[in-house]
């Protein structure tokens, strides 16, 4: 008894059948992975030796889920079901030893077993539903019956990754044995079971949890209203309720029904499409294809950040987390103590919330010192990330001091966020260690780094830049030198439109509202009402020419003096406000234009296809390496919602052609800001998608 097929082995230990998969890198369900548990079962059946068996898995972790390179096409070999039914309906007592992960896929074939032990740094969970979909295989009966409805509920929706102890808790495992002794360990819990006489305890037949939550229809419905916020506009989380919901109140063969139905549902549709070409989208974004992966590293030991604002702040929370040292210089003693004080209060909100432990606080705060003194402080950092002013004249003045006080080979980095980095640069004696970090705010939230090469940076400063984004839990994306960036840039070309549509008829909440029911986390006005309407304009350089600077003179900045473009009451919650229409409609009469009734669709086509065509061009320029980093851009740093793919995935859902005859039509109308990107015209012409480029 060994080798079953080239990712399987069979072995007995004593009277113990011991399953072995070894397909890296994370044993996800493939055909040959398939074959191998349905083959090996079937012979540890068949032989009379074995009383009880052990599945383990090789490598890092357990089954990590499904091959999702398999998804939409001809399945291959025995199907996932057949394979758990050999599992379940074995004579003889299964217990899936786990550790690293046991997740999606892979749990679902955990709970076929009769028993489950797990090493204590394992976890588990279905996190179908950051993919648009739900667990197809089982996972929606079955785990309501190991955990109680309320904790499916909560596992199922969030795709949360539950740790060895809690699943021991809530008898998701049985089990906890000793780490690095789990082959040893699940043996021995095999014997335990066979010498108490134990019982195959398939959890299809555990009904006990959910006709506990049969007849309370309000354990559903709470849930629902308590999540409606965070489930906005996603298909996934109501479908994986629906499914527990079948859970209780059908039969186990009924509710398998239930949820393959839903199941195929969700995989056909265009949400989960999305969701899962942004999977796919984020790890692509790490290629660069002209920085070799065996590219040299530079260590990053020690970091120096140059401001404590709310942005140099939340950077050196970054680097705390990941337990790298940070020192943060600032010009002004009183500046410095604001700074570390708002970094303790962040920290110690996140440990009331049970985010982190007081210990953690502590841990991290002593890891962020501050300083006066560039020179003192900076000899010795391995990257100095520079958080000041949007001024040329301010950051080429301390690029210039940071050439000579920084050591030769630390990275010199601007956090600028569409400054010519080219030109920051050419200040110092080392472009080639100079690189754009740009960070979005709060830096210690958002995902997204938008890292930029200039002309000269290395490839050795750009590939360490990509490592470390990860190391502290960024998603990273590489683009070029040009004003805005990716990011910012597209974001003009919306934002210049949502101005225009209210000087021709449409109201702010008109569009905040089409945005929002687009699936943004709120619209323009209401995103500039929330940063501050103030932000860059200046008294005494206003001189009422625009909507904003009559806004300000009126002290009506936004949410935090109680009105902007909208009126807030108490809880800053928003209502149109007469007195920004007033002032609106004065401008139109004042422009000589006559408003008009402006259509929900020609709001969003005037909004979303303007940034489809920014994206093409930053494409034709070569400032973006493909399509799907533009959209990687949008949906960590600028609230796109993931179940639309991003502006370059959503043109393709629209159609090429459809965007350019729209900017063709909207050019004739209004003018060349509307002018198709040339490769836009060439993309159509020859029957080409966005995700070609």
């Amino acid at each position: 008894m060994a080798e079953i097929n080239t990712v399987t082995d069979l072995t007995l230990d004593g009277d113990v059948a011991v399953i072995t998969l070894n397909s890296p890198p994370v044993n996800a369900l493939s055909a040959k992975v398939r074959e191998g548990l349905y083959e090996a079962f079937k012979a540890a059946n068949a032989n009379d030796a074995a009383k009880a068996i052990v599945l383990i898995c090789e490598g890092r972790t357990f089954i990590a889920g499904a091959d999702i390179t398999e998804f939409g096409g001809a399945m291959a070999g025995p199907g996932l079901p057949e394979v758990q039914d050999q599992i379940e309906s074995s004579p003889k007592p299964v217990v899936a030893a786990i550790h690293g992960t046991a997740l999606g896929g892979g749990l679902e074939v955990a709970l076929c077993a009769h028993y489950r032990v797990a090493v204590p740094s394992a976890r588990l969970g279905l996190p179908e539903v950051a993919l648009g979909l739900l667990p197809g295989a089982g996972g929606t009966q079955r785990l309501p019956r190991v955990v109680g409805v309320e904790r499916a509920l909560e596992m199922m929706t969030s795709g949360r990754h539950v740790p060895a102890k809690e699943a021991l808790a809530g008898g998701l495992v049985d089990e906890l044995v000793e780490e690095g002794k789990l082959k040893d360990g699940a043996i021995a819990f095999a014997r335990k079971v066979l010498a108490e006489g134990r019982p195959l305890r398939k959890i299809r037949d555990q009904n006990e949890k959910v006709e506990a939550a049969r007849g309370k229809p309000e354990i559903f419905a709470d849930f629902r209203k308590a999540n409606a916020r965070k489930f906005r506009g996603f298909l996934a989380p109501e479908y994986n309720i629906r499914c527990i919901e079948a859970a209780v109140n059908q039969p186990f063969e009924e509710g398998l029904a239930t949820e393959r139905k839903l199941f195929l549902e969700l995989m056909s549709g265009s949400q989960s499409a999305a969701q899962r070409y942004s999977f796919f989208a984020e790890r692509t974004a790490q290629k660069i294809p002209d920085v070799p992966d065996d590219t040299a590293l530079i260590p990053i030991k020690k970091v120096g950040i140059i401001g404590a604002g709310t942005m140099g702040g939340g950077i050196a929370m970054n680097f705390a987390n990941a337990g790298i040292p940070v020192v943060i210089v600032e010009v002004k003693q009183d500046a410095l103590d604001r700074g570390l004080a708002t970094i303790r209060k962040n920290y110690e909100r996140t440990a009331s919330r049970g985010g982190i432990t007081a210990e953690q606080v502590e841990q991290r705060c002593a890891l962020i010192s501050g300083s006066l003194s560039m020179e003192d402080s900076f000899k010795d950092v391995d990257l100095v990330i520079e958080a000041v002013f949007e001024r040329m004249d301010i950051k080429k003045d301390i690029f210039t001091k940071l050439d000579a006080i920084c050591k030769p080979g630390a990275i010199l980095a601007t956090n600028t966020s569409g400054l010519d980095i080219d030109e920051i640069a050419s200040v110092t004696k080392r472009p080639e260690s100079v690189i754009g970090l740009h960070f979005f705010s709060p830096a210690n939230v958002m995902k997204l780094l938008e890292i930029v090469r200039a002309d000269h940076t290395s490839k050795e400063v750009i590939a360490t830049s990509m490592k470390l984004a990860k190391q502290i839990g960024k998603v990273a994306v590489l683009v070029g030198v040009c004003p805005g960036f990716v990011g910012n840039r597209i974001l003009g070309a919306r934002q210049r439109e949502a101005q225009k549509l209210v000087l021709e008829g449409a109201m702010p909440w008109d569009v905040d509202r089409v945005l929002y029911d687009f699936g943004f986390p709120m619209g323009p006005f209401a995103m500039s009402d929330l940063a501050g309407l103030d932000i860059g304009w200046v008294k005494e350089k206003s001189k009422g020419e625009s909507i904003r600077d009559v806004l300000c003179e009126m002290d009506r900045r936004g949410q935090k003096t109680g009105a902007g473009y909208y009126d807030y009451d108490e809880n800053r919650t928003a209502k149109p406000s007469p007195v920004t229409e007033k002032i609106i409609n004065d401008f139109i009469v004042k422009s000589g234009a006559n408003p008009r009734k402006i259509s929900d669709e020609e709001i969003l086509e005037r909004c979303i296809f303007p940034m489809i065509n920014e994206g093409v061009k930053i494409l034709e320029e070569g400032k973006a390496i493909r399509a799907s980093d533009v959209d990687v851009v949008w949906q960590n740093g600028y609230g796109w919602p993931v179940y639309r793919g991003g502006p370059m995935w959503y043109g393709d859902q629209v159609g090429p052609e459809k965007v350019l005859a729209k900017m063709k039509e909207f050019q004739a109308t209004m003018g060349d800001q509307f002018k198709p990107a040339a490769l836009l015209e060439k993309l159509v012409a020859e029957n080409k998608k966005f995700a070609d480029l």
